[in-house]
């Protein structure tokens, strides 16, 4: 008898997560599928109950309901575990979910995906990326550099509410903001540079459907580092909304290098993995082959 974890944002979905939760939570009973409840008060609780779960063998799989927060949760519980992942999509981004080709805000074909592969899995690749602040798993991308920066800043603003405090954060940080200075090592090989951002990804895409690096693959064992080189603060601007067509690619400052570990240096820039902060730079970070299993 196979026994999930269940784990619920209950903010997610425009604050309907805790309905969802509880719709997809009844939609398991009816359907004679064991699960435990890990939700968490926050995320470090979610976080401990589903390591505990796992360490005392009390789940077979592991189902979150939310967004691509969610999803970095549920790679950091089960990835190299053997134990497989469901995402339920509720969130804003669904970047993952949908990579996985799993069912977006409509809990009742959730469901249904669910129940028609409990013994169907397919392995994809993961990441680890180690710094000061610790060591994580990642299945999106991990960036340290502008975008980064005017995250982390956005984070710290009481308002606006939503996605207009990127805007602001946006516009308080372009006018003071430098090239920054790294040395990235490759694969072994070292190089210095001055970049606007760099990122390294193991999927296409992240921040809400932004083809960072239209190219990369979750099966191919590989990473992309992403670079965008030196160019002047309004260059910049013109050629962030190209990410989200993957216009980007074609730009003379943009580069891309196929690697299976990137080792990147620069003076205490955030970084953020799956759009979650995750410390600063240095980090590292290694690719994990298969390291992921899903329902499906």
């Amino acid at each position: 008898m196979t026994t999930l974890g269940l784990m619920v944002n209950p903010t997610s979905a425009g604050g309907k997560g805790e309905a969802l939760g509880e719709q997809f939570a009844l939609g398991l009973k009816e359907r004679g599928i064991d699960f435990v409840d890990l939700s968490g008060s926050s995320a470090l609780d979610a976080l401990a109950k589903g390591r505990a779960a796992i360490t005392d063998g009390l789940i077979d799989g592991l189902v979150v309901l939310g967004g691509d927060g969610m999803v970095h949760l549920g790679v950091n519980l089960v990835a190299e575990t053997g134990l497989p992942l469901m995402v339920v999509g509720a969130g804003t981004g669904n970047d993952s979910a949908r990579l996985f080709g799993m069912p977006i805000h409509d809990v009742p074909a959730s469901l249904e995906y669910l129940a028609a592969n409990l013994s169907t899995f397919r392995s994809v690749d993961a990441a680890r990326v180690t710094n000061a602040a610790g060591v994580k798993t990642l299945f999106g991308s991990v960036s340290a550099g502008f975008d980064a920066i005017v995250n982390s800043r956005a984070n710290g603003l009481r308002f606006p509410k939503g996605k207009s405090k990127y805007s602001v954060a946006l516009f308080l940080e372009l006018p003071r903001f430098e090239p920054i200075k790294y040395r990235v090592v490759i694969d072994g090989v070292s190089r210095e540079l001055e970049a606007m951002l760099i990122a390294v990804a193991n999927a296409p895409a992240y921040g809400g459907g932004m083809l960072i690096s239209p190219s990369s693959s979750v099966t191919d064992g590989k990473l992309d580092l992403f670079i965008v080189h030196k160019i002047k603060r309004f260059e910049l601007v013109r050629l962030f909304p190209k990410v989200f067509s993957g216009g980007h690619i074609t730009h003379p400052a943009v580069e891309f290098v196929s690697a299976t570990k990137v080792e990147l240096f620069a003076d205490r820039i955030p970084a953020f993995a799956d759009g979650e902060w995750v410390g600063e730079t240095p980090l590292s970070v290694e690719v994990l082959p298969g390291a992921l299993k899903l329902f499906g």
